[in-house]
């Protein structure tokens, strides 16, 4: 599935996530409340004015924004895929400040602001580049293994190089039981 990870990093929720595989999102890195993700625009992502269609833009945020609300190896007691209890969104909002076009390499980062009880708020920041510009992937000659990881949680790895701001997406969580 959609466990493609350029960190090395994976994450039992997209085990078994179509959309996500479709779109073809890569985890960039994990951390507790911290998750960066990026995906190449393609032509059926486009809406009719030729720009990346605003569903796309806003699932590609959500991604990001459930990936930073669980955890991949959840703590006793911690909600996540492999537990009783799951976090999911109670609320968002999306602004979306320029367009971002094919071919471009969209890179989503969310960090976790606060959280009390079973409630947190989320801020994810979602960056258009264009290829080459230092927000796709190492040059195929590289080694193989893990993107350096961020100095501290929220900040983007050194190697990367997010591009223009398109959009904020801020997530309100709560922790449910599965059932």
């Amino acid at each position: 599935m959609a466990e493609l990870t350029i960190s090395g990093d994976t994450h039992p929720i997209l085990k078994d996530d179509y959309a996500s595989e479709w779109m073809g999102i890569e985890v960039v890195a994990l951390d507790d409340g911290h998750a960066t993700i990026r995906m190449t625009l393609r032509q059926e992502m486009l809406n009719g004015f030729g720009m990346a269609h605003g569903g796309m833009i806003f699932a590609f945020g959500d991604t990001a924004f459930a990936l930073a609300c669980n955890p991949a190896s959840p703590k006793p007691g911690e909600a996540g895929i492999d537990t009783d209890t799951i976090t999911v969104a109670s609320g968002v909002d999306i602004n979306f400040l320029k367009p971002a076009f094919r071919g471009q390499v969209l890179t989503a980062v969310a960090n976790r602001r606060a959280s009390t009880g079973r409630s947190g708020l989320y801020d994810i920041q979602i960056y258009a580049a264009d290829p080459g510009t230092g927000a796709t992937a190492a040059p195929q000659s590289a080694p193989a293994g893990p993107a350096p990881a961020a100095t501290v949680p929220g900040e983007l790895p050194t190697d990367i190089a997010p591009g223009e701001l398109i959009a904020e997406f801020r997530g309100r969580s709560r922790t449910i039981s599965k059932k």
